[in-house]
């Protein structure tokens, strides 16, 4: 009986054949070739992480792309100073994308909804995605009175939150009563008689605390939310941008309304952020709007958050 002996040789040679046979069966692969459509930059529009029983979720209402952010951030910095800055940052001069980021608050017993974004439309696809309805809302909060952020409280058919009782500072709603504001007039005022009011230190719902943060508009407030012995802060507009604001925060904002006081309250807010370690959403930051802040040179730096509210609760 012949032994048959096959080499290292042998296996090269057969497996060099292979997709050849493979081509003769018809087997052989081909390119894909197909031809579809560019769909465009797109991402979720909503965050959601448990803080001790509560369940906060984080809503992109809108964002946008602004042109000539100079106009708007850092007005009494020098052009190369703004520059510098920027350069440090990997971020262009330029342009700058804007993000508008309500959030709910689910403490187990009411959905709280802070800020409604620019419009009915996009809150409403936000909160869709994220598993809730309009009509669920049982607490809309008003950190200040902006068009940006009180922009979904109507639609062409009225109210978007037909249940919901309202909360705002006090300071901020007397101021803008007598300003002839006409998006105030048109969203804010039909809805006096169901707006609680609150002032510095007083309670939207249990675990909910008003934070004065004033000088962006008269009475614009943060909101201090724990549970459990876990905490967030809510900054609202305290700072608008995560590098020409909060990174520098004595530069001067373009809808800062008192720009000394805003200054002085973003190092004051901010340096408490940084102290506790406590994080923090913020409104306009980049979505989804969470993370923490820090001391760096005469300003402070933003660390978005990655997995550390995943693990909480």
């Amino acid at each position: 009986m012949t032994q048959s002996r096959m080499t290292r040789r042998h296996v090269l040679i057969a497996g060099a054949a292979l997709p050849a046979l493979a081509g003769l069966a018809g087997l052989a692969p081909t390119a894909a070739r197909a031809a579809a459509e560019m769909k465009g930059a797109s991402g979720a529009l909503h965050h959601r992480f448990k803080l001790g029983g509560f369940e906060v979720t984080t809503l992109l209402a809108a964002s946008q792309t602004v042109d000539k952010p100079t106009a708007i951030f850092g007005l009494n910095a020098a052009p190369e100073e703004f520059a510098r800055v920027s350069a440090a940052n990997f971020i262009p001069t330029d342009k700058a994308q804007f993000f508008f980021t309500p959030t709910v608050v689910n403490t187990g017993t009411e959905l709280v909804l802070f800020d409604t974004g620019v419009s009915a439309a996009g809150l409403a696809a936000a909160l869709a995605q994220a598993g809730y309805q309009p009509d669920q809302i049982d607490v809309v909060v008003l950190t200040h009175m902006h068009g940006d952020h009180i922009g979904g409280l109507m639609d062409e058919t009225g109210e978007t939150f037909p249940k919901a009782r309202y909360v705002t500072g006090a300071l901020e709603h007397n101021h803008w009563m007598g300003a002839g504001d006409a998006g105030f007039d048109k969203a804010v005022r039909p809805l006096n008689d169901r707006i609680a009011f609150v002032d510095d230190g007083g309670s939207v719902a249990a675990g909910i605390t008003a934070l004065a943060a004033f000088g962006h508009t008269p009475g614009h407030m943060a909101y201090a939310i724990e549970s459990a012995g876990q905490r967030v802060v809510l900054i609202a507009d305290t700072a608008n941008h995560y590098v020409w604001s909060l990174g520098q925060p004595d530069w001067e904002v373009r809808f800062d309304m008192d720009k000394p006081a805003a200054a002085a309250t973003r190092r004051r807010l901010l340096g408490m952020l940084a102290a506790d370690r406590v994080p923090f959403i913020g409104y306009h930051m980049p979505f989804p709007a969470l993370g923490y802040v820090e001391p760096a040179g005469t300003g402070f730096r933003y660390v978005p958050a990655s997995y550390q509210m995943m693990l909480q609760g």
